[in-house]
This record gives structure tokens, sequence and C-alpha cells, in this order.
């Protein structure tokens, strides 16, 4: 379930950011793609990620320009940078386990992205749960 609403996540937000789509058509399409209809949960966690990372976009902005190194916002692959927004306003401030979040980006990432995007959001998402857990960062607290 959570990984098909960060997919569904990912696909709005990518449209609304990148393609400039108003964010409730995007959202649409990005429902409207899925091979079956996703269930109320899905949809609702989804959509708490889309409106959570908008609510908070320059807190997770700031956070992901200070934990990535060498590459502007305007130098990276803009779905690379989608998925790493998600993921990041993830890690702040929902309590999911950061194992299966880096997991399920990765794999976005590498679905969607370029030949190395797997591997970048891997290591920015780990470079991120190590400021979090070395204090450098405020977080929701885990589940499990």
């Amino acid at each position: 379930m959570r990984r098909r609403a960060r997919e569904i996540a990912f696909k709005a937000l990518f449209e609304h950011l990148v393609g400039g789509v108003p964010l409730e058509e995007a959202w649409r399409h990005a429902v409207e793609l899925e091979p079956d209809p996703p269930d109320e949960e899905t949809l609702a966690f989804a959509r708490r990620l889309v409106e959570g990372y908008l609510a908070r976009r320059e807190e997770v902005d700031r956070v992901l320009e200070e934990t990535i190194e060498g590459w502007s916002f305007e130098q990276m692959n803009q779905t690379d940078l989608t998925v790493l927004r998600l993921a990041t306003f993830e890690a702040l401030f929902e309590p999911t386990p950061f194992a299966p979040l880096i997991e399920v980006a990765v794999k976005i990432a590498k679905r969607y992205g370029g030949e190395d995007s797997g591997r970048f959001v891997n290591g920015v998402l780990s470079r991120l749960v190590r400021r979090i857990e070395a204090g450098e960062l405020a977080a929701a607290p885990r589940e499990g």
C-alpha cells in the first residue's frame, strides 16, 4: 500500500512541479494512470505526502540543499529531485522506518530516472538519515 502511495505521490508532484500542471489535475492524472483503482488508505497516504511536502517545501528544500553535495537543484535530474523531496518530507515528518522508505525511493528513482538515479537517491537519503541519527536534524519518532 505505501509503495503504491509513494509512486502515486511522485507522479502527481512531478507533473505539478515540473510540468506546471495544477495540483488537482496532476493528482487526477496520477490516480487515473493506476491499472487498478487504489484504495482509500493508499490515496490518503499519497495525498498526505504531496500536501505535506508542499506545506513544508521551504524547510524540506533547505534540508535537501544542505544534504546534497556538489549539485544545485537546477543541475539535478528533476525526477531524482522529486523523489528526494517526497522521501525527505517523509523522513522528517512521518514515523516511517528509514530502511523501507529508502528502498522504495530508490526503486522509484530507478524506474523513472536515469541510469545513476538509484545510486544517487540512495546516497543522498543515506546521508540524510545519518544527519537525523546524529541529532543534526529533528525528525518524527520512528515506528517499530
